[in-house]
């Protein structure tokens, strides 16, 4: 693959006068002090073992305390004082080796804003924002809520030094590995992007360009390369992997390239190369490069024809696709659930002794994922107790139930759970009905 060339891809853009507009002081401020005061809450949570007092003290001296982007943080993902002393109980020699580099991002902060500076002369349409680093709850380095870009530095400032020994799974190990504490910077421009784009797309492919397109402005805003596992991995591997994205970049479904941290066969969050390496593309061949920044920030992902239209004009792919094809033949990778065991769907005469139901898929399941839902009629009519698991051959799954006499039943599996074994979620939700004799 062609190496990036960041000083001429900066100088096509940067060169030459700019709009009065471009050049005024940016309003924008980075904010750090919350992890200040996430760091005294810890040590009063460590300085007792009683949880009550923990969680006190977690509450009074971090949550209470917290700027807006904490609030915001803790809405957006769901933390909570009580979650944040179960992590520093069971993982304090995690909260140690990451301590020294949250704090060191105080002295990012300048880099940071010479980094918006360099964004705002790429796209003079910039609109003002603020960066909030916090510490979170382990399960997000970075989101955005509005105009505000919040940080996760816990996660942000980790590095393959970090020690995740006591860490369940192996995501952060594998972001770690290959994350240095000057990302913290294209991180927080990466996400500075996310806060000037429309809303979210509805296939894998809208998905991956939009984060796609914060890295690659990012990359060209810093000067410096991406360095995240996954580009490291994708320009490896490229090749294999613009075969494989295009089979399934049409479809819903983006858990095999996004999102995907502690379930990747590889490296999590593939798609973001991907849509990187098409906006990479798309650049390259513009003409007028600050019109392609433009148009790649301000792509609508909620409109399919668009994002298609994008893609051509990138040239990734030169050889062209049939759409439908990919989809018909994406159809045919997903399982089928096939029967319910031992009586037929929409029987009416089950015997209420009987205990046991199994679902009989089409192809073998990953024995990792399960998800039932009540129907509209509610939990009155879920006969649900335990689910037991996975057949040998991953064919047949045995849940056990408990049925009354002279009633009527139903649930749905979800596409939400079950995959195959390589990755691909049911192909249509499935109600199963049924009634007692």
């Amino acid at each position: 693959m062609m190496r990036l060339k960041q000083l001429t891809l900066g100088g096509l853009l940067v060169a030459g006068a700019l709009p009065a507009a471009a050049q005024r002081p940016a309003p924008q401020t980075v904010f750090t002090d919350d992890v200040d005061r996430f760091w005294q809450a810890y040590d009063s949570v460590r300085s007792t073992a009683e949880p009550a007092r923990q969680v006190a003290a977690m509450n009074r001296l971090y949550v209470a305390k917290g700027s807006e982007g904490l609030r915001a943080f803790m809405k957006a993902r769901g933390y909570s004082a009580e979650e944040w002393v179960r992590q520093i109980n069971q993982y304090p020699k995690f909260w140690d080796s990451v301590r020294p580099n949250t704090l060191s991002v105080k002295t990012k902060t300048a880099e940071i804003e010479r980094s918006v500076q360099r964004l705002r002369r790429l796209y003079p349409e910039l609109r003002d924002g603020k960066m909030y680093f916090t510490v979170g709850g382990m399960r997000s380095g970075g989101t955005v809520d509005g105009n505000l870009v919040l940080i996760g530095t816990e996660i942000a400032t980790g590095t393959a030094q970090t020690d995740v020994s006591e860490l369940p799974g192996k995501w952060l190990a594998t972001v770690f590995a290959q994350q240095r504490l000057d990302n913290v910077v294209a991180l927080n421009v990466h996400e500075y992007v996310h806060t000037q784009q429309r809303s979210e797309g509805a296939t894998l492919l809208a998905e991956a360009l939009r984060e796609g397109a914060c890295d690659f402005v990012a990359e060209l805003a810093t000067g410096q390369p991406e360095q995240s596992a996954y580009s490291t991995y994708g320009r490896a591997h490229e090749p294999e992997l613009r075969t494989a994205f295009k089979q399934e970049m049409f479809g819903a479904d983006t858990r095999r390239w996004l999102y995907n941290g502690t379930k990747a066969a590889t490296v999590a969050d593939l798609g973001y190369y991907m849509g990187y390496a098409i906006h990479k593309a798309y650049y390259q061949r513009a003409k007028n490069k600050r019109q392609a920044v433009k148009d790649i920030i301000e792509l609508d992902y909620t409109d399919a024809a668009a994002v298609d239209a994008f893609l051509t004009m990138s040239g990734y792919y030169p050889e062209g696709w049939d759409k439908a094809a990919l989809l018909t033949a994406l159809d045919a990778r997903r399982p089928v659930l096939l029967q319910v065991l031992p009586f037929a769907n929409g029987a009416t005469t089950v015997d209420a002794a009987l205990t046991e139901l199994v679902l009989r898929f089409d192809r073998a399941m990953s024995p990792t994922g399960m998800a039932f839902e009540p129907t509209a009629r509610g939990k009155e009519f879920f006969p649900l107790k335990k689910p037991l698991g996975f057949s040998p051959d991953g064919q047949r799954f045995t849940l056990q139930v408990e049925l009354q006499p002279n009633h009527e039943y139903e649930f749905v599996v979800s596409p939400r759970g079950f995959v195959s074994q390589d990755g691909f979620p049911l192909r249509e939700a499935y109600t199963v009905r049924f009634k007692t004799r």
